[in-house]
């Protein structure tokens, strides 16, 4: 049974170490991945900082990919990987079939040319790879909070909101389906999660998450203390949003693919 809310094993975790809004979320996905097994070697493509892969896997990965240095830099502190490797998506420089599966959390959305991402995970793939990620869909933006109080400004915050996200995909599966089935993969199985209600407390949640700058700046981190006392309120109010149940009015969505 899906832990609920506040039950949620990954909820403090992940509150340690960001910007609550994106802790609670980043909690929600990394439940997910502990139902599948990921054979090795492994590549997560778009490693980022490697926070989220320190927190949610008890083995290191083989490989983080990710094109920004001082990302992988950040990643390399947390240990997460046993190798990195910057390169973009598009263009790797693995040969064909050298991996067992691969993952990509929160990352594919903010890729222009998507399909030469999936085509090239697809190539390094070996057949009967699985290939998990996830991502916004379309409720990623319908479901902002900002709009719902101030309706006249739907269409220029959802403007404006796509622009300091990156986000440049937020389709609907029948679009990832099709982009998918070109590179090689068929997709098992996918679903949607993370309530209306909980896409309106991250939207809110850049703007209430704002006295978390001073501490980023001086010390590097979102707290200045990470103690359960300094987390126990932030816990009680927005942790029912970690709640791991599929919706289907959910904002994001989860894909399990295998490579053909």
């Amino acid at each position: 049974m899906s832990p609920a809310g506040r039950d949620n094993p990954y909820l403090m975790p992940m509150l340690r170490s960001l910007p609550y809004f994106r802790g609670v979320l980043r909690a929600v996905e990394a439940y997910y991945y502990q139902d599948f097994e990921l054979p090795s070697p492994v590549l997560d493509v778009g490693a980022g900082d490697g926070h989220f892969a320190s927190v949610t896997f008890t083995q290191k990965l083989d490989v983080g990919l990710d094109p920004w240095l001082p990302s992988l830099k950040e990643a390399k502190q947390w240990g997460a990987y046993k190798g990195l490797v910057a390169a973009t998506g598009a263009h790797t420089p693995f040969p064909d079939g050298h991996f067992a599966s691969a993952i990509s959390n929160s990352v594919l959305e903010h890729i222009p040319d998507i399909q030469a991402v999936l085509d090239e995970t697809a190539r390094v793939l070996r057949p009967g790879a699985p290939f998990l990620f996830c991502l916004p869909n379309p409720a990623y933006f319908t479901e902002l909070g900002v709009p719902r109080l101030l309706p006249f400004l739907r269409k220029p915050y959802e403007a404006w909101f796509r622009r300091i996200s990156r986000v440049h995909h937020a389709d609907g599966p029948e679009v990832w389906q099709q982009r998918l089935e070109q590179a090689g993969f068929s997709v098992e199985r996918w679903w949607h999660y993370f309530s209306p209600a909980a896409m309106r407390m991250l939207d809110w949640g850049h703007y209430f998450g704002a006295p978390s700058i001073p501490p980023r700046a001086l010390t590097g981190k979102w707290l200045f203390s990470d103690a359960d006392w300094n987390l126990a309120l932030t816990a009680r109010i927005v942790g029912r949003h970690a709640d791991t149940a599929e919706d289907e009015r959910g904002a994001f969505s989860f894909y399990v693919c295998r490579r053909l």
